[in-house]
């Protein structure tokens, strides 16, 4: 009898456990809702500038923020897939799960990093960072390549694109500065 107790003790903690995960999650996206839409992507693409490089989207932050999630609008949510580069912008396939596109003229950086909300490697330039503005807020999307050979060619491809584009008249956090979700600046 006792074993039958504890093990439906146990069983009411994991399910309180599961149910706080979930009212977390929940209560996340609810502070984020005011992030704008994500863009559309649009429905042709010229060609890649470099191939795709595959491995694991792993999450979206707010930039600077390595742990700060952001689970608004599906950026939460961990998937296989492939990063490809375009003269119009960043696209992150996602298997089962929207795609990502990142417009060319919303591209702030791109960069590495040891780590992201959801997965840290140890490695200085384990995660590939993408830095973009939504709508003025600054974000951060970790992606993590199969080919740490195929990474580097596809971060030179970025920082040539992003040398390349014209300047455009939206605005840039300045000095550092970094709008965040709630329209502060940090």
């Amino acid at each position: 009898m006792e074993r039958l107790l504890l093990i439906l003790g146990l069983l009411l903690v994991l399910a309180l456990l599961i149910y706080g995960l979930y009212a977390g999650w929940r209560h996340r996206a609810a502070r984020q809702a005011g992030l704008a839409e994500l863009p559309v992507l649009p429905s042709e693409l010229s060609p890649d500038l470099v191939a795709p490089m595959t491995g694991l989207y792993v999450s979206t932050t707010t930039a600077g923020n390595w742990q700060d999630r952001v689970v608004a609008r599906g950026l939460g949510r961990r998937a296989a897939g492939a990063a490809r580069l375009s003269a119009e912008g960043v696209c992150i396939e996602r298997d089962g799960e929207t795609d990502i596109f990142i417009p060319a003229t919303d591209l702030v950086e791109i960069t590495t990093a040891p780590g992201i909300a959801g997965k840290v490697i140890g490695q200085a330039d384990g995660i590939v960072i993408v830095r973009w503005l939504l709508g003025g807020v600054a974000l951060d999307s970790g992606f993590r390549a199969d080919d740490p050979d195929g990474q580097l060619d596809w971060i030179d491809a970025a920082a040539a694109l992003l040398a390349a584009r014209p300047a455009s008249g939206k605005s840039k956090p300045e000095h550092g500065a970094t709008p965040n979700i709630n329209g502060a600046t940090s």
